[in-house]
């Protein structure tokens, strides 16, 4: 397993492959989305974090799962139309990826050893869970699916300070 978070590869929404060590320096926020999930609106205050830090050196990734009640069914091209069109999202959303489970994808498992939820479990409980990347690939702090991306700005100016 990587020591850190830039060390990994994934897919963009293309199915190219997507390096995380283009984003090596940078405070990343990564959050689990769904377009049918009652979180999603959190899409909305999502963009303003990244309008309000990207120039400071923030990025956001989306990593769109279907594993929480099947919200998230549509296909990655769906999936990057509904962001674009429903709320203007233009930071990356990713491929699909599962979170959970055996075929959880590396980068979750990494995210989710790094920053245990409550009690110590790995697991993702839900859509929109979210992890704060440090610049030089350390998990700072993983978040609940109901913490409103506005309550991160805090910790994300910290982030980018140090």
């Amino acid at each position: 397993m990587p020591n850190s978070f830039f060390e990994f590869t994934t897919k963009d929404s293309a199915q190219k492959n997507y390096d995380l060590s283009q984003h090596k320096g940078h405070v990343v926020l990564v959050v689990n989305v769904a377009s049918k999930c009652g979180f999603t609106p959190q899409y909305k205050g999502l963009e303003e974090l990244y309008q309000n830090f990207k120039n400071k050196g923030l990025v956001i990734l989306g990593f769109p799962c279907n594993q929480f009640g099947a919200q998230e069914p549509a296909s990655d091209s769906e999936i990057q139309q509904f962001c674009s069109m429903t709320y203007q999202v233009t930071f990356p959303v990713l491929s699909k990826v599962d979170v959970n489970g055996s075929a959880a994808s590396p980068i979750y498992q990494f995210l989710k050893e790094k920053a245990p939820g409550l009690l110590g479990t790995e697991m993702i409980k839900w859509n929109f869970t979210k992890f704060l990347v440090g610049k030089n690939g350390e998990v700072i702090k993983r978040y609940a699916p109901n913490t409103e991306p506005a309550d991160i700005a805090q910790d994300i100016e910290k982030a980018i300070a140090n």
